[in-house]
């Protein structure tokens, strides 16, 4: 990445309107440097879109006979489950945001930023969009696979574009939670490690492998309350039918509620480091 693109303008540029048009653009130069360091690792880019492929194939075949029988005669478990893929890979894909600025964080890549005339923000955000940029790919990529075995939208492009649009949303929030994680806790592997240890219990207390109804009372309870429910059963909605207006709402509440939290700490903890 060359400093031609970040450094043509002041460490402070005057006026609202200079710094928002120069931290988009630093944000859009980081964008670019991060989904470039991805495409050059081959073996990164077969592993990330091979694993969420997977877990579609397996979990389709090897829980399609018990899950299935839960649910309404007229609904497939390939239909009920691929929604619930969309937000399980992005959630888990959003570990590799925290694995990614935390090796930067190592290899001296964000001090050569600090160096820079350029936004803070634009580090952070610049990361975040380049993950959101690639979880959408590996979404279609789903698509695609899921409909040779099977799966349909039902409810038009329109909405399908929607589900795609709530998965994105939910996979962004997940991603400025794991930068926040990446920041407090030092080392890549010590961040995926943590990270896991939050995620892996809550994608399974939740509506995205099988009903609430299957599962005990206190757990369902639980799982209900979860934003990864609420995302995975507005995807659904929108993807096969369904209520999708109140899980919308919740999930579009819990993403918005918890970036706008989550993304001052992250900067002003970012600004402090040394």
């Amino acid at each position: 990445m060359t400093a031609s693109a970040i450094t043509r303008h002041p460490a402070e540029p005057e006026g609202v309107v200079a710094q928002a048009y120069w931290q988009m653009r630093d944000t859009w130069t980081v964008t670019k440097r991060n989904l470039r360091h991805f495409i050059r690792q081959p073996r990164l880019l077969v592993f990330s879109t091979i694993q969420p492929v997977m877990f579609v194939v397996l979990f389709s075949f090897v829980f399609g006979g018990i899950a299935g029988a839960a649910l309404p005669g007229d609904i497939s478990y390939i239909d009920y489950l691929l929604p619930g893929i969309f937000v399980q890979s992005s959630a888990f894909r959003s570990t590799q945001t925290a694995v990614g600025l935390a090796e930067d964080l190592e290899r001296g890549v964000v001090d050569r930023f600090r160096s820079m005339p350029m936004s803070r923000v634009a580090v952070l955000g610049g990361r975040t969009i380049a993950d959101l940029v690639r979880s959408i790919a590996v979404i279609m990529l789903m698509i695609a696979v899921a409909y040779l075995i099977g799966f349909r939208f039902t409810e038009g492009v329109v909405s399908a574009v929607g589900a795609v649009l709530i998965v994105a949303l939910f996979g962004l929030m997940m991603s400025w939670l794991f930068i926040c994680l990446a920041l407090y806790v030092p080392g890549a592997e010590a961040a995926q490690t943590a990270g896991f240890v939050v995620l892996f219990p809550l994608v399974f207390a939740s509506s995205i492998f099988v009903p609430l109804e299957t599962m005990p009372g206190w757990l369902a309870a639980f799982a209900s309350q979860s934003p990864l429910t609420h995302a995975a059963d507005t995807a659904r909605a929108l993807s096969i039918g369904g209520e999708a207006l109140r899980p919308a709402l919740l999930a579009i509440a819990w993403c918005v509620g918890i970036m706008a939290v989550i993304i001052p700490i992250a900067v002003r903890r970012f600004r402090s480091m040394s």
